[in-house]
């Protein structure tokens, strides 16, 4: 009898134990998904908990390095850069190396010693350029957010949200650079370290619904996953901090939206009758990713400017339970 009740006791502890071996102990979990086109927070565990994200801060990195727009020439590697602490794709002290190979070492291999790089050439120094980070992180809104470190080294006070970590990559892919190098599956180097750099995120390289994305990984902060995905029009981005089950995790969620939410048509591409004598032109449809029970609960307004001319331009936005979910541009007329 206490042989067959240790057996049961040891299956019970293979059961339970996986997220206490892949989940840095003391530390919670949460996940967010949000619709990729709107930023609307579509479901999520602790979406808004403040918690570490390790290498996800890379993605804020690379964002703020593109949209310094620093003059693009090769970056002279110092010895601070490239001894980074972490992940490496180990760079030579003196070296030159192009800010686009280092962004490409730095969303595919997450490396810290681009980070390091790329923050001395944008910022002057790292401090200057996590500067940078965190004043840009207020400009977008990124309330619950703070970086002491371009790479996402264990800070007590460097944190964020799954919520927020999810518009740092929605935000992200609307700029065709970091798009374009977040989405990249392989990465050919050139000159004296010529190699391929293949991208970590493997949901990105296998055949799923992935685009793009990031991970990341410290003790503290356990696993970190980041990923966009489309299908048939719908886009999501979904983010889990501290799961150690996080590939299957983001493909069930993704499949999930996918599943029960429809990309609808909430207003027509045309011509709008507002006023005697005064039309709203809608150059493309607006789409919203929604349940069949929330399209009654969408609404739309619109705001027009008292013109004077024959034309000008107005707003039209579109919102769900009175919460503002996409404005767009309409040229106004009077006829």
């Amino acid at each position: 009898m206490k042989k067959v009740l240790a057996i049961i006791m040891l299956c019970a502890s293979l059961v339970m134990t996986p997220w206490a071996e892949t989940s840095a102990a003391g530390v919670n979990s949460s996940w967010a998904v949000i619709d990729a086109d709107t930023g609307r927070l579509l479901d999520g565990d602790n979406p808004h908990e403040q918690l570490p994200i390790a290498s996800l801060t890379k993605i804020w990195t690379a964002l703020t390095f593109i949209e310094a727009d620093v003059e693009q020439k090769n970056t002279v590697i110092s010895q601070e850069a490239a001894s980074a602490e972490g992940s490496s794709i180990y760079l030579e002290p003196g070296s030159k190396v192009s800010s686009t190979e280092l962004l490409y070492g730095l969303m595919l291999r997450s490396g810290n010693d681009a980070a390091a790089a790329l923050a001395e050439h944008a910022g002057g120094s790292q401090d200057g350029f996590v500067k940078m980070m965190n004043e840009q992180a207020t400009l977008y809104g990124l309330k619950d957010t703070h970086f002491t470190n371009p790479s996402g080294l264990h800070n007590e006070t460097h944190l964020s949200t799954a919520y927020e970590t999810a518009m740092m990559l929605y935000f992200g892919m609307k700029n065709k650079e970091f798009k374009k190098i977040a989405s990249t599956k392989t990465y050919k180097r050139r000159g004296e370290n010529s190699g391929v750099w293949e991208n970590k995120h493997r949901l990105i390289t296998s055949k799923t619904d992935a685009v793009a994305g990031k991970t990341g990984f410290t003790k503290a902060a356990g696993r970190t996953l980041a990923t966009y995905f489309e299908k048939d029009g719908k886009k999501v981005i979904v983010v889990t901090l501290n799961n150690g089950n996080d590939w299957n995790i983001h493909k069930s969620l993704a499949a999930d939206v996918f599943q029960n939410y429809n990309l609808m048509t909430v207003a027509k591409k045309g011509k709008y009758s507002l006023l005697p004598g005064v039309t709203a032109k809608l150059n493309k449809p607006i789409k919203l990713l929604l349940k069949q029970e929330e399209k009654s609960k969408v609404s739309s307004v619109m705001k027009i400017p008292r013109i004077q001319t024959q034309s000008a331009e107005g707003q039209w936005t579109v919102s769900l339970d009175n919460e503002p979910l996409v404005t767009t541009l309409v040229q106004i007329s009077r006829e």
